[in-house]
């Protein structure tokens, strides 16, 4: 398991036990990696928000990350946070088994793989685009995005206005 940042409390909106990833909602190359995780993780091991969401929003707080720039992605579960290639490698754990080799590359050294996280993270807008806005989850997705438990019922006029992705 890679290493993790720890907070004293749980994290807010979450099962025990229960995994999200935090992504950038406006950006096409981390819309692609949310419906990858849709795609390939079968058992449902991890649950997606948008960073710019009022649920990413909330989590972000609580890990004590920027709550306007989203540089990396976060992957959160109970008193833990992984950001930058600790998450990928996170990520890349809950996903089935034909995936794992991929684990191997853990062996780099971490500035290594963080140097090489920042410039695409950096990067992106310019070398796989931007969306205008939060795009909404397929309706047969929503229920991998997270929400809070006050959230507003799909459909609901509010639903317009909410950043999730897909």
């Amino acid at each position: 398991m890679p290493a993790s940042q720890t907070r004293t409390t749980p994290a807010p909106l979450l099962n025990p036990g229960e995994t999200v990833v935090l992504f950038d909602g406006v950006c096409k190359l981390c819309n692609g990696w949310a419906r990858f995780l849709i795609r390939h993780d079968h058992q449902r091991h991890v649950r997606l928000a948008a960073v710019q969401s009022p649920e990413g929003q909330t989590l972000l707080a609580w890990a004590g990350l920027p709550l306007d720039q989203f540089d990396t992605m976060a992957v959160i579960r109970d008193r833990h946070y992984w950001v930058r290639s600790n998450a990928v490698f996170e990520i890349i754990a809950q996903l089935p088994a034909r995936w794992h080799p991929l684990l191997a590359l853990r062996a780099l050294p971490r500035v290594l793989r963080d140097w090489v996280y920042d410039r695409i993270a950096r990067n992106r807008y310019r070398l796989f685009g931007k969306y205008a806005a939060c795009l909404l989850p397929d309706p047969d997705h929503q229920q991998r995005f997270l929400k809070s438990p006050d959230a507003v019922k799909p459909g609901q006029a509010a639903r317009r206005v909410a950043c999730a992705s897909i």
